[in-house]
């Protein structure tokens, strides 16, 4: 039915171990730390009782190791989904913390002559268009209940950008998206008609996270 209520959540993943601050992006091996298990589980709980029929996820580790606990309480397959995965990065497997910054390399200045495409990565659009993608597939598949799909802060932020009309251009330090947290898109029929954001594990979160740390990945 056309006027059916959906609801799809954008839930990012806890916290990876990433002791030596490396811009990990893509790379494979990057799971959740100690801290980033207990709020997966902790957010998992804040799902229990939704009316969850559908669940998709980035194909990384720790986005999958994210969703494994909501599996647990709602006994549902989940889709692994390419479009919603992290976005592309040129300074993927840099480090970038405060002793040792690749940011201090001339080498890497190229890639931040423009902060408006990004000039280091994947353009906006282009993960604009492949969330907006896999957001209206989920909310087909969930028609008149919820869906969920785990991902990662960048291309989270963009579609709820996307969504509330923003500028794609941004500064990262002052995105609302921290670890674990959920963004609520729901929709009457195919219209959107109201963004939420909440966070769930906002007591484990380290000294309120800093959400927009570049040098963190996402």
């Amino acid at each position: 039915m056309s006027g059916e209520r959906t609801v799809v959540h954008l839930m990012r993943h806890g916290q990876v171990e990433n002791p030596h601050g490396v811009l990990y992006g893509r790379l494979p091996g990057y799971h959740l730390s100690e801290l980033g298990r207990r709020m997966a589980l902790q957010a998992a709980e804040s799902f229990r009782g939704l009316d969850l029929v559908h669940l998709r996820c980035s194909p990384l580790e720790r986005a999958q190791e994210t969703i494994a606990p909501v599996v647990e309480i709602v006994d549902l397959p989940v889709i692994t989904d390419g479009r919603v995965i992290e976005a592309d990065n040129y300074l993927e497997g840099r480090t970038f913390s405060a002793k040792n910054s690749a940011l201090k390399d001339p080498r890497t200045w190229r890639y931040l002559r423009n902060p408006l495409k990004p000039s280091w990565g994947e353009p906006y659009r282009q993960i604009v268009a492949r969330m907006r993608a896999a957001i209206a597939d989920a909310r087909e598949a969930a028609a008149g209940h919820e869906a969920l799909i785990v991902s990662h802060q960048l291309p989270i932020w963009m579609a709820r950008c996307d969504a509330e009309g923003r500028r794609l251009a941004h500064d990262p330090r002052r995105r609302e998206c921290t670890l674990a947290s959920v963004t609520s898109l729901t929709f009457q029929g195919s219209r959107l008609t109201a963004v939420s954001y909440r966070e769930p594990v906002a007591d484990l979160l380290p000294g309120k996270e800093r959400s927009t740390k570049f040098v963190a990945g996402a």
